[in-house]
Formats: C-alpha cells, structure tokens, sequence
C-alpha cells in the first residue's frame, strides 16, 4: 500500500460518521456469524467479538473513542426501541408472570443485595480503593441505571459502565452451561437469572432459546435496575462506619 494511503487513513476514519456506523454492524453480524459455525457455542458470543473487532480496530488506526462514538451513536439511540421491545415477550406470557411474582420478587430483591454486597467487600478485600468499590456495587444493573447509581453513591460512572457491561458479556456465555450444570431446566429461572445478571445482553442471549426465558428477562432488567437504585444507595448510607472504619 502507498505509504500517503496508509497515513490519510486515521483521517478519513476520524471524519467518517457512515463508515464507523457500518463497521459496527459489520463487526455484530461477523460475531454472528462466528457463533453460527461454532455451533452456537456460547463463549463465541456475537456481542463480545465485536467489541473486540471494534476495540482492536480503533487501537490499530489510532482513532478515539469519543470520534468512533460520534459516528456509531444512532445504534446508542436504538438502544431504546430495543430494551421496550423486551415488553412483546413479557405481555405475552403475563399470565406466568403473575403465577410467579411472589418467588420472583424475593429472588430479586436477593440477587441485588448479594450482588451489590459482595462486590464491594470483593474489591475491599482485594486492596481495590473506596471509589472502585462503590463503582462495583450496582454493576448488575442495566449500564445506564448503573452509571446514575455510580454518581450518586461516589463511585466512578466510567468504570461501572465497563463493569456493567463486562458482567453482562459473562452471563450471556456463562448463562447455558451453568443451567446445564445444574441441571436447571425451568426457562423462568434461565430468564430470570440471564436478566438479573446480565441485562439486555444477557437477556438477547436467552430470548432465541425460549419465549418464557425472553419475558422472565425483560421483568429481570426493569425490577433488578429499579431495586439496585433504591437499595444501593440505602446500603451505602447505612454503612459509613463499616466501610471507613
């Protein structure tokens, strides 16, 4: 290639808003792709290698996070649209959604405490600072209740938004196996469990697997974000001796 080529490329990149919204797509579909001649495995998780496609790319070109984000943010604003289109599935098993609402809640209301709880005495006993700590704690929550919950208790909204979205990748590829090795094959709990923990992509992992998994996802995502911004901040307001002391 002519080296003139090479050296405007960083360039055309930088001001190419088109470009970054194709390739983003481009990076999902070939993830997509992947997995399919995997075999649906679900370590190949499509949401994973193109954040690597994406990642890799933009520290071999040089380009900016904040320039590549500018040219790909109509996928942020679909964003939307796609967590209320989680509601289709969940309206259209309602009926078992109210059967299971008392053991739904508690799970919940459980699952937020541990998760919230024990990320925070995790980093702490690691030697991990009071800000990354806080940062931890509603890291199971979908990304933009978590980065809200991150500013409002002191953490670092940065860092959670990685955590939050790092929590979702492993759930989405750890969700099957841990089924299949515990032999849980009730799709409420998969659902349940894919959402709680991992959010929309948790939640995108389990709705081809089953329609009731899809729904017990979309009641995970809302519930678990609306417990984790009320139950984080009460924790870390009752805790001020225990955490500094």
């Amino acid at each position: 290639m002519n080296p003139s080529v090479w050296h405007a490329l960083p360039v055309f990149l930088s001001t190419s808003s088109l470009f970054w919204l194709t390739f983003t797509l481009a990076a999902y579909v070939a993830g997509m792709r992947i997995q399919k001649w995997l075999k649906r495995n679900a370590l190949a998780n499509p949401v994973l290698l193109a954040i690597l496609f994406i990642g890799i790319t933009l520290k071999l070109t040089g380009v900016s996070y904040q320039t590549y984000f500018s040219g790909a943010q109509f996928i942020h604003f679909l964003l939307g649209p796609a967590t209320v289109a989680l509601a289709i599935p969940l309206v259209n098993h309602l009926h078992h959604i109210r059967r299971s609402l008392g053991p739904l809640l508690v799970a919940l209301l459980a699952g937020s405490l541990i998760s919230a709880v024990s990320g925070y005495g995790l980093v702490r006993l690691l030697g991990g600072t009071e800000d990354v700590a806080l940062s931890m704690m509603p890291k199971a929550a979908t990304t933009p209740i978590a980065i809200g919950v991150a500013q409002a208790i002191g953490g670092i909204p940065s860092l959670t938004a990685v955590l939050a979205i790092a929590g979702g990748v492993i759930a989405a590829v750890s969700i099957q196996n841990l089924m299949s090795w515990f032999k849980i094959k009730d799709w409420r709990a998969c659902g349940l469990a894919a959402g709680a923990a991992g959010s929309g992509i948790g939640a995108a992992q389990v709705i081809p697997l089953h329609d009731i998994a899809g729904a017990f996802a979309g009641v995970a995502i809302g519930l678990n974000g609306l417990m984790t911004s009320i139950l984080v901040p009460i924790l870390v307001h009752l805790w001020p001796v225990a955490r500094h002391g």
